[in-house]
């Protein structure tokens, strides 16, 4: 497994500090909140990620050899899940990448036990999705 990074330690430790299921929900919902929105022109097919229940759009760019993403959605709770995912991935190598368990992360922050499983199967097609774009 990658090395976590600072954003990623920060985001864990908010979610180690929420005592139960509902305080983890608004802070999904906040990290969603911070999350930037895609440009709609940036909303393209080409863009748009197969595998989700609600329309997903990811951007990637590898300068430096690092991932730069950009994840939207107009699901609100998904976008907290997106903005998750985005805080583990934004900034790894292509080879850290591919030894991300997105099962574990989501264990560490509390929320693998909430999560749907049409829920949990369009994330993993997000992760998917990014990983086969590192190769």
């Amino acid at each position: 497994m990658s090395q976590l990074t600072d954003q990623a330690q920060a985001m864990r430790a908010d979610f180690a500090a929420c005592k139960g299921w509902e305080p983890r929900a608004r802070l999904l919902l906040k990290y969603g909140q911070r999350l930037p929105a895609l440009p709609p022109e940036q909303r393209s097919e080409q863009q748009l990620i197969r595998g989700c229940e609600s329309p997903v759009w990811c951007r990637m760019d590898w300068p430096n050899g690092r991932l730069a993403l950009q994840l939207d959605t107009d699901a609100r709770l998904l976008k907290g899940l997106l903005a998750v995912l985005h805080a583990r991935l934004q900034g790894l190598t292509a080879q850290q990448l591919q030894t991300v368990d997105l099962n574990d992360w989501f264990n560490q922050l509390g929320l693998a036990g909430k999560l749907s499983e049409s829920r949990s199967n369009g994330l993993n097609a997000v992760l998917q999705h990014i990983k086969a774009g590192s190769r």
